[in-house]
């Protein structure tokens, strides 16, 4: 059983380029109906934690006009430069709105301009503000940003999960093999329904009660 006062769910990359239909790095991902399931079933799960104390914490990759973070990239970071992605004040670097509506339930955390949304941003002292000792990573790309996060987490000392229908790779074949070959071997895997079972609603948020 996982304690939801101590745990902390990380959303990486919920933002335009990635989830909508016209988002520019939308096909980055083959057979882009595999986004649209992760994103409902990401829905799915903070519809259901919404009014616990499960702190929800979102963090976006925003770069500079010029990607000067960008300059030596490569591979997926350099497509994301050539092709605009994740621009400051775009259209497809904003939140998809689908996050947006639940306001201030979701903390932001700013910073993010690579791979491990530790990297650049204050996400640890968030987390050891709140107590916070597990971890549950969703959102894109599996085998990059959610690797990289879930691996800077665990050697921080905390204990990850990463949400394997709340995620997407590239490619099936690649979302099958970080899932049951690399998680594991610093984490553990769960989805949607088996966290429910694992982590009980305990008490609703003194916001709750009082609405």
């Amino acid at each position: 059983m996982l304690d939801i006062e101590s745990t902390a769910l990380i959303l990486v990359g919920y933002q335009n380029d990635y989830f909508a239909q016209n988002g520019i790095l939308r096909g980055v991902i083959e057979e882009a109906d595999r986004v649209d399931r992760t994103l409902a079933h990401t829905m799915d799960l903070l519809e259901q934690y919404a009014f616990s104390r499960l702190t929800i914490i979102s963090t976006p990759i925003i770069l500079k006009p010029d990607y000067r973070a960008l300059a030596n990239s490569v591979g997926i970071l350099d497509t994301i430069k050539q092709v605009g992605a994740f621009k400051e004040g775009s259209p497809g670097a904003d939140t998809i709105p689908e996050l947006k509506a639940y306001g201030d339930r979701i903390i932001y955390v700013s910073g993010k301009v690579g791979f491990n949304a530790f990297a650049g941003t204050n996400l640890d002292d968030v987390l050891r503000e709140r107590k916070i000792k597990n971890l549950l990573v969703a959102g894109m790309v599996t085998s990059l940003c959610i690797d990289s996060t879930g691996r800077a987490g665990y050697e921080r000392g905390y204990k990850v999960t990463i949400l394997s229908d709340c995620t997407s790779a590239r490619t099936p074949v690649e979302q099958d093999f970080f899932c049951n070959h690399v998680f594991p071997l610093y984490g553990e895997v769960a989805n949607n329904t088996k966290l429910k079972a694992q982590m009980p609603m305990a008490g609703l948020m003194a916001s709750a009660l009082a609405a």
